[in-house]
């Protein structure tokens, strides 16, 4: 069985979530390769992750900005402890089929920029993308993974606003962890 972390990781959860998981999704700063990679040496390990994209540029959500995605990856690729496997994104929430495809497409295209570059330990095989309202979108799209926990446990208990606060910048939770 392979465990995978989905979700905003803070620096200092690192420790904990490398004793359990095999990927993580949600690469979003360097800040959090760096801690990431200096954990992993410790260890003497290796991580795989996708590195996560914020392409509907909604504030609530975590993710490097569409147009420093490829530096990101550049930047994590330096480090020999993490192995990068693809991308991440989250649709637009409560908007259009049309909207939500332009998300998908978009990363789309920022994985096809960054295979032409060929950078040491980046596949770029991976795009997860997609949950249980916007699955079929992504899947045309080219999600090679979706997450679709709704559709298998049911609707949260609480609204998504409760997870994705449109009040809170990103920027103010980042600069906490």
């Amino acid at each position: 069985m392979e465990w995978h972390f989905i979700g905003h990781l803070q620096t200092n959860k690192v420790k904990e979530v490398v004793k359990y998981v095999t990927l993580i999704h949600s690469m979003d700063r360097m800040k959090l390769g760096q801690a990431l990679h200096k954990h992993l040496i410790k260890e003497n390990k290796t991580m795989d992750i996708l590195v996560q994209i914020n392409t509907s540029y909604e504030e609530s959500k975590f993710g490097a900005h569409p147009e420093s995605a490829q530096e990101l990856v550049e930047q994590l690729s330096q480090f020999d402890t993490l192995n990068i496997k693809g991308l991440m994104t989250i649709g637009k929430l409560n908007a259009t089929n049309d909207e939500i495809q332009h998300c998908f497409k978009l990363l789309k295209s920022i994985q096809t920029q960054i295979k032409e570059k060929k950078l040491p330990r980046v596949e770029m095989e991976t795009l997860s993308m997609g949950m249980s309202g916007d699955f079929k979108v992504a899947i045309e799209e080219g999600a090679t993974i979706i997450r679709v926990g709704t559709s298998v446990f049911g609707p949260r208990y609480l609204p998504d606003e409760y997870y994705w606060n449109e009040n809170i910048r990103t920027e103010d939770l980042r600069d906490k962890s």
